[in-house]
């Protein structure tokens, strides 16, 4: 049994479309939405606490190390489990909190991963995802660890293989709260289910894809200019570099946008236009800050080897 397990990685997500289809008796919303993880990711410590302690050593900003999912995440497998362990968390963030796409949920699901080995429990990855989803309807989907079409409250997982698909990343100097975002009078809760599980060919599920959106966009743009901004922006650099503006779309309930690029080269046209319109690039997404309007190029998330190093 390893006494430690360093440099986990916690993949960001982008929601290609996100379907409000109905609300449940207990407020929260039905959805479809097709998730795909992507090469922005946090990196996690574990570190075997003989004193039983579970502890946060690199506490974010202005969350309470008591509140922070990976905390409470090692506290709830802990309980699960009916054992006294400790660990010490060590997390490096690189993916933006408030941003859509899923960085706590996915440091959660990590660490759930991770301790599964740590502690020697040999969970199947199903078990972990149901104590996993009372920390947040998408840590089902970072257990899994591959793109998956996602019905209910998140947590009905259709795995779909997606090709390698390179995007560009905007992000707005917004924070946008997702209870709010659901909340909102105006969120359209009636679209008609896409029923892709229903569907057997690869080319099926991209067509739906392609047809889908993202019904709380409308809803985040209309209260946040800088989301707004970060649309049209994007959807004019998009133009520029002979993509559809159509495909344009918010991650989550934002603030991040995203366009799907075709290659090198048309990702390289977008990010100039966006650069020529004063908007900071970092490709590699290791100098993020919330000061300035900010892009970069990321791709589909596919390395198992390390998403997979926390059951090895």
């Amino acid at each position: 049994m390893p006494a430690f397990l360093h440099d986990l990685a916690a993949p960001a997500k982008l929601n290609l479309f996100l379907h409000v289809t109905g609300r449940r008796d207990d407020g929260y919303h039905l959805l479809e939405t097709v998730f795909e993880l992507i090469d922005l990711v946090d990196s996690i410590d574990l570190d075997d606490d003989p004193g039983g302690a579970i502890t946060l050593a690199t506490p974010t900003p202005g969350v309470p190390p008591e509140a922070d999912l990976t905390v409470r995440a090692a506290r709830l497998l802990a309980r699960e489990a009916g054992i006294a362990r400790g660990v010490r968390i060590t997390l490096r963030k690189r993916i933006p909190m408030g941003a859509g796409l899923g960085g706590g949920s996915s440091d959660a699901a990590t660490v759930l991963r991770g301790l599964n080995t740590l502690w020697d429990l040999h969970w199947p990855r199903d078990r972990l995802a149901r104590i996993g989803l009372a920390l947040g309807a998408d840590v089902p989907v970072f257990i899994a660890g591959e793109p998956a079409f996602a019905t209910g409250v998140g947590e009905h997982l259709l795995p779909i293989p997606l090709p390698r698909t390179r995007y560009v990343l905007l992000m707005p100097d917004a924070h946008v709260p997702t209870a709010a975002a659901f909340g909102a009078d105006d969120l359209t809760r009636d679209t008609k289910s896409l029923k892709i599980d229903s569907l057997s060919q690869l080319e099926q599920v991209l067509q739906a894809i392609g047809r889908g959106k993202n019904d709380l966009q409308p809803v985040v743009a209309r209260r946040y200019p800088d989301v707004d901004h970060a649309l049209a922006l994007l959807r004019r650099a998009a133009r520029t570099a002979g993509s559809p503006d159509a495909a344009v779309r918010m991650s989550g309930s934002g603030a991040s946008v995203f366009l799907p690029v075709d290659g090198e080269a048309q990702a390289a046209r977008v990010m100039d236009y966006l650069g020529d319109a004063g908007v900071r690039t970092d490709p590699d997404g290791t100098r993020f800050d919330r000061s300035a309007l900010r892009a970069w190029i990321v791709e589909s998330w596919r390395d198992p080897a390390i998403i997979r190093s926390a059951e090895q």
